[in-house]
This record gives C-alpha cells, structure tokens and sequence, in this order.
C-alpha cells in the first residue's frame, strides 16, 4: 500500500506510541483541559525530532475549525508548537493552516470517510504562503490516528511550495498497541465528547 500510494511526508517523529499509558496523558491533556502537560509532551517530542542543520524549519499545528476551538477554548497542537519554539526546534507560524469549513467529528469514521470528510476543509492560510513557500515544515499534532487530517496538511503545505513536510506528535496510533484496544481514528474518549478531534 505504502508503495503503491507512498505518503508525501518525508517522516514521522512521535514520542511514543498510543498505548494505556500516553492515553491517559493524552486524555488529561486534550479533554480534561490539563494544558500544563504541554511542556512534557512538547520536550517528549522534541527528543524525537532530528537536528535539520543550519535552516530553521518552520513549526505549523494542525488548524481546529474555529467553532471547535472556541467550544475546547484552546487548540492542543497549538500548544505544543508553542513549546517546540521555546525548545528551539523551530519557529511557530501558529496560523500557517486554517480549516476553511467546519467538518464532523472524525470519530468512528474509517479511512476512506476521514478523507472525504476532510477534502477542501484544510488550507494555507493566504498570506503565509510567501513564508512557507521554500520552506521545511514540522507540522505538529497531539496524536497521528489514521493519518488522513495530516495527510490533508502535508497536501495544503507542499501544494503552497513548502520544500518538506514532516510530522510531529506526541503518540502515534499502531494497531495491537498496548492493552487497550486501538481504535483507528481517534482517542476513545473523543467519541462520547462533542466537537472533539
């Protein structure tokens, strides 16, 4: 499959995988409003990222739609970004994406359904197309589920003329992962909670 439909990302850098334990933090985090483990999860993260020499990327979150930003009242990718920066792993352009349409949840949807989901709801903000143009991008995210939001991402980056575009998480979602069952969407709990990605 890989060969076949090869991603466009040059790689995938996560702390750890999803499994019982990053889940609990990932839950604390994200649903239970505990934005303080930012800082952990960001240096977690940028132990992972490799030293890209001498030109500085560019660190670019994952957009929420700004209705489901203002119902979270923050955006997780966001913050870990934010962290990246102040660990010098690149410098934030905090609204490089913007999410040009509200789509639904994505949890409990398949693959296939993610992306049609997501087709056209995900672009370059217009007037950071210059910056990103030519530019290496670490595109930053809580967790990489099936793949379909940063493979939307990576598209609306590298079609603005980003040079490279790699991933950033904090736990990445690999089936028969640890005890819990892995649902190949979305953390559990992001099911039974509204607006929740």
């Amino acid at each position: 499959m890989c060969e076949a439909d090869p991603p466009r990302h040059v790689g995938v850098h996560a702390a750890t995988i999803y499994n019982d334990a990053s889940r609990k933090l990932i839950l604390s985090y994200k649903h239970g409003r505990k934005i303080a483990l930012a800082g952990l999860l960001a240096r977690m993260i940028a132990g992972r990222l490799p030293d890209l020499g001498s030109e500085v990327p560019l660190l670019i979150p994952v957009p929420l739609h700004r209705w489901r930003l203002w119902s979270r009242g923050f955006n997780q990718a966001t913050l870990l970004a934010i962290e990246l920066e102040k660990l010098r792993k690149g410098q934030l352009v905090v609204d490089g994406l913007m999410r040009t349409r509200r789509t639904p949840s994505l949890g409990g949807l398949g693959r296939v359904q993610r992306e049609v989901a997501l087709k056209g709801a995900i672009a370059v903000r217009r007037s950071r197309k210059a910056r990103i143009a030519n530019r290496d991008v670490i595109l930053v995210d809580d967790v990489l589920t099936s793949g379909a939001t940063s493979d939307a991402c990576v598209a609306a980056l590298l079609d603005a003329g980003a040079k490279s575009v790699r991933i950033a998480c904090f736990a990445r979602v690999v089936d028969g992962a640890g005890s819990t069952p892995v649902l190949q969407n979305t953390t559990p709990e992001a099911m039974k909670t509204p607006g929740a990605t």
